[in-house]
């Protein structure tokens, strides 16, 4: 029965009388004595958030750069031009013609022979194939973490995972009012709109920088399984 759980109380029920206890009907919240996380850059200020994230930035090989929305279009064209140019895909969201990119998306590109591949909920596998073959991928962080360096993406039909995954460099926007101290905010914030009863995506992506592994002896290789560049765009004024 897609879309139902049936059975769930007596299997439930059934589990709990084989371990010799009483079902367990809900769960209390444990209150914590000691939440050191809540410490970790309490009291830093925007700035200083953009300070951290700046600085973690250099730890995970990604490049940054601090612009404004009046200068977004031509540093966003510096770092396309930085990597190849040729092809771009991007999600299909309303907040690129916020930022003032749609002239440089939907004109300069086509005139300078960079191919745009906007999302397309009604063609899956036409997605893919655009960004399996796109040199660049850009998205927009929802939160982003000083800490570790990370900007979370939301999925949903207009904004596919693929496009951050699959191009081989990745370009993210960062509104600096999404800059948070760590993944502590991001994972109370989710938590929240699920209280709240709010829609939140099917998927929820943390990308910090490009793709790598260290999982032979510790050593760091950089872009094994994604995208082998990457750069955060900070935007001051969003």
């Amino acid at each position: 029965m897609a879309g139902s759980i049936v059975n769930r109380d007596s299997f439930l029920s059934n589990i709990a009388k084989q371990l010799g206890r009483a079902p367990i009907t809900q769960l209390t919240k444990p209150d914590w004595q000691f939440q050191p996380q809540d410490r970790v850059l309490k009291d830093a200020t925007k700035d200083e958030l953009v300070a951290v994230l700046e600085q973690q930035c250099k730890n995970i090989n990604t490049n940054m750069i601090v612009t404004t929305t009046a200068n977004l279009a031509t540093d966003l064209q510096k770092v396309v031009d930085q990597y190849g140019g040729r092809s771009v895909i991007t999600w299909q969201d309303e907040r690129f013609a916020q930022y003032g990119l749609d002239q440089l998306m939907q004109t300069q590109w086509p005139q300078a022979d960079i191919e745009l591949y906007v999302w397309d909920e009604t063609q899956p596998a036409e997605n893919i194939r655009q960004a399996e073959k796109a040199n660049i991928g850009i998205t927009i962080s929802e939160m982003t973490l000083a800490e570790s360096g990370t900007a979370v993406l939301f999925s949903d039909k207009h904004k596919g995972r693929s496009v951050s995954f699959l191009p081989e460099k990745s370009i993210i926007l960062i509104p600096k009012s999404t800059i948070v101290p760590r993944i502590t905010q991001a994972a109370r914030w989710i938590s929240q709109k699920v209280q709240n009863g709010e829609h939140i995506a099917s998927c929820i992506n943390f990308i910090t920088g490009p793709s790598n592994s260290a999982d032979i002896e510790m050593i760091l290789i950089v872009g094994v399984h994604g995208p082998i560049k990457a750069t955060y765009i900070v935007i001051e004024d969003q």
